[in-house]
């Protein structure tokens, strides 16, 4: 028994037809008349269709821009909103979209302001927590951000309970500036953390939300020679903001990375 379906061919619904005990398909092309005459043989009608398809596709990619969670190695510039208070940097808030924890609601969105120049890269599987969300025991990079003259940010988070029994801590609840970088110091390092490495801590409070700050001077942190961070607690997790520089980097970008640091908040 035969049974007819529609096949698009350039953009007209020609019948097909397919046997019980033989599968068969027949092409066909509508006429002027919108007439399915079969004048048109199968090859040529399939390499239009083809073609047809991948200029649609070429076309749609040049006019959609680029979704922030796969904008990888272009100038953030490109896609992101210009900084309502300096144009030379850009505005970026963490959505939904952008990593499984956000989408689990184990980090509540973050935002803050990046230069122009500078380019999201990817984050390797293992640091990025895709693998144990919801529920990760060590902390985990969520998004980061580069530029080889000035360095790079990044976001970290981790479990509250790594650092506190107590659930939705604030973060003076978990302790003291010295207490916290002590036990999220190696992230922020990429490696190890010496307390003689921490130059300056400050408290910052922004509406409800208090802020830890550090200045650390890390001569074999894996992320730079300097480091700035900025940490908070919400909810189950506590968010570590970093900004790192090299010795090269770092005489020209401090104050750029201050700026971005000082702009970060959940």
């Amino acid at each position: 028994m035969a049974v007819a379906s529609l096949i698009p061919v350039s953009g007209i619904f020609c019948p097909a037809y397919a046997s019980s005990t033989r599968t068969r398909i027949s092409v066909v092309v509508a006429s002027s008349q919108n007439q399915c005459d079969g004048s048109t043989p199968r090859r040529e009608l399939l390499l239009k269709a083809a073609v047809t398809a991948a200029a649609t596709a070429t076309a749609a990619a040049v006019i959609q821009p680029p979704r922030i969670a796969e904008a990888r190695e272009v100038e953030v510039g490109s896609y992101l909103p210009p900084s309502p208070s300096d144009p030379s940097f850009v505005f970026f808030k963490a959505s939904p979209s952008d990593t499984p924890a956000l989408r689990a609601g184990n980090v509540q969105p973050y935002q803050f302001i990046i230069p122009r120049t500078w380019k999201q890269t990817r984050i390797a599987n293992i640091l990025s927590g895709n693998y144990c969300q919801p529920k990760c025991a060590e902390p985990w990079v969520e998004v980061k951000f580069e530029d080889e003259k000035q360095g790079k940010v990044q976001v970290v988070a981790s479990p509250l309970i790594r650092l506190t029994n107590k659930p939705n801590a604030t973060i003076e609840e978990i302790g003291s500036p010295e207490k916290l970088i002590a036990s999220l110091g190696p992230f922020v390092t990429g490696n190890s953390y010496d307390p003689d490495e921490l130059l300056e801590t400050s408290i910052e409070k922004l509406g409800d939300q208090t802020y830890y700050k550090y200045v650390l001077e890390t001569p074999y942190a894996l992320t730079g020679t300097h480091n700035l961070a900025k940490a908070t607690a919400k909810g189950s997790t506590v968010v570590l903001f970093v900004a790192s520089a090299n010795d090269k980097q770092w005489p020209s970008s401090q104050k750029t990375l201050q700026a971005i640091l000082d702009s970060f908040q959940l």
